[in-house]
């Protein structure tokens, strides 16, 4: 095994796939299976993988290209992305992979070996296509040629070339994640910046003029809300009343605003920490609705990225919440890393509970007051405020809550928060996870507590991807 070293390139037939995407390829050797992990693959595939990382008896790789598709796979009318790895392998397929990683997982970190008994439903997206409603375009003056697989330098607007942070893949066509028309137009939206003579940003260099493009879709009415992120350096050059008009006549009626935003951070992120921000054509925010109520969504608001499926997840959140109680009067119901709270107002309006929504973000917390107050929901309140924190300093909590809600981010909940929140002694929680991994860990503390994992449901909120969403109940 000395032979294979960091950075050295490798061809390999991946075997199998583990949680997360990872595929998985063996070498013999006299100690036994050797197991090179490769991210973004699909079993049956031939792969060319780097390695990053080696350690004894394992390796981590970057997918560097496919030499050959695996007998899975299918010929789709789309361009293939980087962000969407497994969208060649029939959804049937995509399904029974995911639900057996989740398996999988549960039995290795929370001990679970009946966990087949515990299974639920597989809850698939209702659009497997065009079910993203934001999507994030970059522009490099670093591009790379799809059909001669070969770069270029100019310039380009699509999506990172997989495993580069610096090399982008011109969009020339609809990806089938987004919406089709804006997709199919982007190229002329590229040759109106590329004509403008002002250049692309240049990753390794951090210099150039525009840097990206971010869409947000409002599903209720179609709309469009896009942004476009630029550096300071060239603005007087770059003529954006030019560049509404264009919007306007590729989109029509579509276009619900238009804003532009100044960025002049190293850091490869849209969203500039200091740059300032014009709204340069209509409003800043769309409309969207969830289960009956309406949500007013900036482009910086967190939102679920499926609306159409994340109905289906909400509606599942809420049974699991409500199963075998017929009132909620005098309750009190909790929900925790509740984001722009679209959770806490669903159960405020189809219980007459008192709920509290908590989060950390302040601006997420102002979206959940504004959008509550919009939905004349006022049987919930909305707290800005680390989670631990918050329940340190509102000890009366205790004992008083009956059904908490955890949405917490992918990294899962900390420790020491996990353990305040159980400390409420709530009857009963709803654990809603967008990483198995964390919550599978999370899982061994809960029942440590005296709670009983009653049962779990999948739902697949991002076809093609890796990422699969985990709804579980608690009960004392």
């Amino acid at each position: 095994m000395e032979s294979i070293k960091r950075n050295q390139l490798i061809d390999l037939e991946i075997t199998a796939v583990a949680f997360g995407g990872k595929g998985i390829a063996k070498i013999a050797t006299e100690k036994g299976d050797y197991v090179l992990f490769v991210p973004n693959t699909i079993k049956g595939q031939k792969v060319r993988a780097r390695v990053v990382k080696r350690k004894s008896s394992f390796a981590e790789c970057k997918l560097v290209e496919v030499l050959e598709k695996s007998p899975d796979e299918v010929v789709l009318p789309y361009q293939a992305i980087s962000g969407a790895p497994y969208a060649t392998l029939p959804i049937e397929i995509q399904h029974k992979n995911k639900q057996e990683q989740v398996f999988d997982i549960y039995k290795k970190l929370a001990k679970l070996p009946n966990v087949e008994e515990l299974f639920d439903e597989y809850i698939g997206s209702p659009e497997n296509w065009h079910y993203r409603n934001k999507m994030e375009y970059s522009f490099s003056a670093i591009g790379f040629d799809v059909e001669k697989q070969e770069e270029f330098d100019g310039f380009a607007l699509g999506f990172k070339k997989r495993g580069t942070w610096w090399i982008v893949e011109n969009l020339e066509k609809d990806s089938g994640l987004f919406d089709a028309e804006f997709e199919n137009k982007l190229r002329e939206i590229r040759l109106f910046c590329e004509k403008s003579g002002l250049p692309a940003w240049h990753p390794p260099k951090k210099e150039g003029f525009f840097r990206f493009l971010v869409v947000r879709k409002s599903y209720q009415t179609g709309k469009l809300l896009i942004k476009l992120v630029t550096s300071s350096d060239g603005l007087d050059k770059f003529d954006f009343d030019d560049f509404v008009v264009l919007l306007n006549q590729l989109f029509s009626d579509r276009i619900e605003g238009i804003i532009h935003t100044t960025n002049d951070d190293i850091g490869d992120n849209a969203q500039s920490r200091l740059g300032t921000e014009t709204l340069l054509y209509g409003n800043s925010v769309i409309t969207e609705t969830l289960l009956g109520l309406s949500f007013e969504v900036s482009m910086q608001s967190f939102f679920q990225t499926n609306p159409k499926c994340a109905e289906l997840l909400y509606q599942k959140t809420v049974s699991y919440a409500v199963e075998g109680k017929a009132d909620f009067k005098d309750k009190t119901i909790m929900d925790l890393f509740c984001g722009t709270g679209t959770i806490g107002q669903i159960m405020a309006a189809k219980t007459n509970a008192k709920v509290i929504g908590v989060d950390i973000v302040a601006e997420a917390i102002e979206n959940a007051k504004e959008n509550a107050a919009k939905n004349n929901v006022t049987n919930v309140s909305f707290y800005a405020a680390d989670v631990n924190k918050f329940l340190f300093d509102y000890p009366e909590y205790t004992g008083k809550i009956d059904t908490i809600i955890l949405d917490p981010p992918r990294a899962g909940i900390a420790k020491k928060a996990l353990q305040k929140v159980l400390e409420l002694g709530a009857n009963r929680i709803v654990y809603v996870s967008c990483n198995p991994a964390t919550q599978a860990r999370d899982i061994l503390d809960i029942k440590e507590k005296g709670y009983k994992l009653k049962k779990f449901s999948l739902v697949d909120q991002f076809p093609h991807t890796a990422h699969i969403e985990s709804v579980a109940l608690f009960s004392l």
